[in-house]
């Protein structure tokens, strides 16, 4: 295979793109677009169901074609154990016939199917996004199912991609792999005065803390509204971002918000008001537990923001010395 050979290649592991739901779709859909822009042909296989991002084109149908990639819609359950497993094995018989040269699945979860392809000869590669099965917002059987993903990425992906120079460690110390260390990026973006927020939530050049992630425990939003509570400000905090499998834990933080007037929940946010949000924050905090290498937090730091963080390793790695860290 040489250098300057155009590929056809497979995308699985994503919920849908586009789409701004999590970290994973957002590296999906920016990598498609830049494999099709030199030349390869991508297809990305998108979970099938009602989600904040299926966009829909004017006849009422799912998009089959986005920036000149190939969209193929693989059905699955809403039940948050199955779903990746279900997901990704149909994907993947449907991928084997493709004629791929190359099988590209992203996070632990969908690497569970790597080990198919890879029976039938075809050259695989693997992104783990963050070690999936150390969040808390699974169960038993969910965090076996990923850690198999991640042990079959580990034994049998042609390539490993890791985000982090912590995963690289791990790879290697915990299955002797080698890995390819390839940060997340984020594009360099404009700054937006506070238009659309101000007339939709009242919200003033720094009269606000954000939280922009998804809501799931990992992300710590518990420990920052409790923190929240003992400080006396009038600056908001604004939490902006949807669910992803944990309807429980939204509920227990709603509670805690709504026992503080000065929260604001937003739900999840995209275009225009995402970037105001990010613009004009008086600070950006993520205090989570656990994390691959948050795109949020890059697009925060890319806006010149003030960022206040947990200090695990993969926030640490991002931030360095142009951020306050905080041991949780």
């Amino acid at each position: 295979m040489t250098d300057n050979k155009k590929l056809k290649i497979a995308m699985i592991g994503h919920k849908r793109i586009p789409s701004r739901e999590g970290g994973v779709e957002i590296v999906v859909e920016q990598l498609a677009v830049r494999m099709v822009c030199a030349g390869h042909e991508v297809d990305v296989y998108n979970r099938r169901g009602h989600h904040v991002s299926g966009k829909e084109n004017n006849a009422g149908k799912k998009l089959k074609k986005y920036k000149g990639i190939r969209i193929i819609t693989v059905p699955t359950l809403p039940n948050k154990k199955l779903n990746a497993l279900i997901y990704s094995f149909f994907a993947t018989i449907r991928a084997l016939f493709g004629r791929y040269d190359v099988i590209h699945y992203h996070a632990e979860g969908p690497c569970s199917m790597l080990w198919i392809p890879h029976l039938f000869g075809i050259k695989t590669v693997a992104t783990i996004h963050g070690l999936d099965w150390k969040r808390s917002k699974w169960g038993g059987f969910a965090s076996k199912f990923l850690l198999f993903g991640e042990k079959t990425a580990a034994k049998y992906a042609d390539e490993l991609i890791v985000l982090s120079e912590n995963m690289q460690t791990y790879f290697k110390e915990e299955y002797n792999r080698d890995s390819v260390l390839i940060p997340n990026g984020v594009i360099k973006p404009e700054i937006k005065s506070e238009r659309l927020i101000k007339e939709k939530w009242g919200l003033t050049k720094d009269g606000y803390i954000l939280f922009l992630a998804r809501i799931v425990p990992e992300k710590g939003l518990h420990y920052l509204l409790d923190a929240y509570r003992l400080i006396d400000t009038d600056k908001k905090l604004v939490i902006a971002g949807g669910s992803s499998h944990t309807d429980d834990y939204v509920e227990e933080i709603k509670i805690k918000a709504a026992a503080d007037s000065r929260v604001l929940m937003t739900g999840f946010v995209q275009g225009e008001l995402l970037e105001e949000l990010y613009s004009n924050a008086y600070i950006y905090v993520l205090p989570s537990d656990v994390e691959g290498m948050p795109i949020s937090l890059l697009e925060a730091m890319s806006y010149g923001n003030c960022c206040l963080i947990s200090d695990i390793a993969e926030n640490m790695e991002v931030v360095q010395n142009a951020g306050e860290s905080r041991k949780l």
